[in-house]
């Protein structure tokens, strides 16, 4: 039996077609659609972004965004978190923020789900890092890690009380314990 191979899309055409839900990347050509979130991912993506934007948005230093559309470097991924220093929002000519983001964020975050494919969020986050994105974190509930990623495709994996990287100009301090440590509702 053959099975017909799709023909690829431009990333135009992809942007034309309607959203799906959950969301879906298009990277390398490739349409890539995100798993449903789970307890894990949704607690850990929620307060990332409550523990950001806490210290980082309330200064006018970044913001932080669950699952925004960055359309960049010829593809369109939606990152589970991406964090966009301040005077980078992308903002109308009053001041009002934009629907589309058509930038690289600054900083991207990745919780890896029970059924994603380690080479495919991998392989996201090493886009933006090539296209200007300063920080990575590829986020592991399974074996409670996290790896960070650096430009120049330079890899660090954090540990227990080790202390995580954050984006520079945010004056914050998180150790792999305190990530996971969110999981716990006792």
């Amino acid at each position: 039996m053959t099975i017909a191979s799709q023909p690829q899309l431009t990333l135009d055409e992809f942007l034309k077609l309607p959203e799906t839900e959950p969301a879906s990347d298009f990277i390398n050509r490739e349409i890539i659609q995100k798993p449903m979130p789970q307890g894990e991912h949704s607690l850990i993506q929620a307060t990332l972004c409550e523990t950001i934007n806490g210290i980082a948005r309330s200064q006018k230093i970044a913001c932080a965004f669950p699952e925004l559309r960055c359309t960049f470097g010829g593809a369109a991924i939606v990152p589970d978190v991406c964090v966009f220093r301040w005077d980078r929002i992308p903002k109308t000519p009053s001041g009002r923020i934009v629907n589309r983001f058509e930038i690289h964020p600054d900083w991207a975050i990745e919780i890896l789900s029970p059924d994603q494919r380690l080479k495919k969020v991998l392989s996201k986050l090493l886009h933006c890092l090539r296209n200007g994105t300063e920080l990575g974190w590829l986020i592991n509930p399974e074996d409670e890690s996290v790896l960070g990623i650096f430009p120049g495709q330079r890899l660090e994996l954090y540990e227990g009380s080790g202390k995580l990287p954050i984006l520079e100009g945010i004056e914050l301090e998180l150790t792999v314990e305190q990530v996971f440590g969110w999981l716990s509702l006792t």
